[in-house]
């Protein structure tokens, strides 16, 4: 039976995974060597530190945790930089507080959500205004909740990839994510290195869920097609610096277009945390 993870040692791990978020450079992706879709490094770094303490607020629901994470966070930089992010911390958080394995601790979480977590989430939803998020017949988050957190999900989950991750105990930072971190780390000696290269991992393995929502599935999946092949080139090269031009023109390119991959750096955040809190643990 694992101990349960200190909070100062929960904080910091996903502290570290949201400043990754914006050190690594990820085409399409603000970052702290480029800016983006109006938004600078600086808001996401904010962010961090206004969302991470109330995610890790001991004895709270996910819903809680989400709903108060997302609040602070708009009321100090007036956008939504991170309610992806916020929805995949906010359960593991709550799973490292739990005497099991992480991912044991997780299923639990997920396994236990509730409709007041619905309604929080939700809210929380409702406060960082999406773009692109329409409506829909149901579990529309306009409308009066009737459906735990973990139903709620499981009705977005074939065109919302973060919504996926409760289904599946977030097998795609898991099975993927982790798992590409450890082994890129390894060989480039730099998680940050790594972390860029599990993001184009995410993007080349699903359609952009945010994209999709902004644009349309079509654009989504060409800038997958797109990704697969820069993706390949950079788990197998040696040196990822030697990518650097071609990262850097995807980059342009996506910009200037307007897509911004942002589930794909959401499940890249999620991946990131997993990892460390599975290391502060052990």
């Amino acid at each position: 039976m694992s101990a349960p993870l200190a909070r100062a040692r929960r904080e910091a791990a996903l502290l570290k995974a949201c400043r990754l978020d914006v050190v690594a450079f990820k085409p399409g992706n603000v970052s702290l060597c480029s800016p983006g879709h109006g938004m600078r490094a600086a808001d996401f770094l904010a962010s961090a530190r206004i969302a991470v303490p109330r995610l890790c607020a001991e004895g709270l629901g996910v819903g809680q945790r989400t709903k108060h994470a997302m609040e602070a966070t708009m009321a100090a930089v007036g956008c939504n930089t991170n309610l992806g992010i916020v929805l995949l911390l906010a359960p593991l958080a709550a799973a490292s507080e739990r005497r099991a394995p992480l991912r044991e601790a997780l299923a639990e979480v997920l396994a236990s959500l509730t409709v007041d977590d619905a309604r929080a989430c939700y809210a929380a939803i409702r406060a960082a205004q999406p773009a692109g998020l329409g409506t829909v017949e149901e579990g529309d988050v306009h409308a009066p909740v009737t459906h735990d957190l973990g139903a709620a999900m499981a009705l977005a989950a074939a065109r919302d990839s973060v919504a996926r991750q409760y289904g599946t105990v977030f097998n795609d930072v898991f099975a993927h994510g982790v798992p590409l971190l450890r082994e890129l780390r390894a060989r480039w000696r730099s998680l940050a290195w790594a972390t860029t290269a599990c993001y184009l991992d995410h993007l080349a393995r699903w359609p952009d869920s945010h994209v999709a929502r902004k644009h349309d599935r079509a654009r989504a999946g060409a800038l997958q097609a797109s990704a697969q092949e820069v993706a390949k080139a950079m788990k197998a090269c040696e040196n990822p610096r030697s990518l650097a031009v071609r990262l850097t023109a995807f980059d342009r390119e996506l910009k200037t277009r307007g897509s911004n991959p942002g589930t794909s750096a959401d499940l890249t955040v999620a991946s990131v945390a997993a990892l460390l809190l599975l290391e502060r643990s052990s």
